[in-house]
């Protein structure tokens, strides 16, 4: 199994209409055949010091297996994805584990 989390942070003039298409951009990437399952989610009302509540959203998918992270990759869904809402991107960090 591998995890692949990864969060965003949107630019701070980006509206809520963006938001709301860059959420739907990250729920279509389910259509990916090698995702065995994804969650897609925004900072949880935490107040603790170990806590990064800074990001817009988070997303975490699972693989069977490193060569379908692979797919992934490179897979259509992803890369339209990419083409169309990495205008938004401030910052992106990935925490991938297996």
């Amino acid at each position: 199994m591998l995890t692949h989390h990864v969060l965003f942070w949107l630019k701070a003039d980006t509206t809520e209409d963006q938001k709301k298409a860059f959420r739907a951009g990250l729920d279509s990437l389910i259509n990916v055949e090698t995702i065995k399952s994804m969650y897609v989610g925004t900072p949880a009302p935490i107040s603790r010091p170990v806590v990064d509540t800074t990001y817009t959203f988070s997303l975490v998918i699972v693989f069977e297996d490193l060569a379908g992270h692979d797919v992934y990759q490179v897979h259509p869904v992803h890369k339209a994805f990419l083409e169309e809402f990495r205008q938004y991107f401030e910052k992106v960090v990935i925490y991938d584990a297996q």
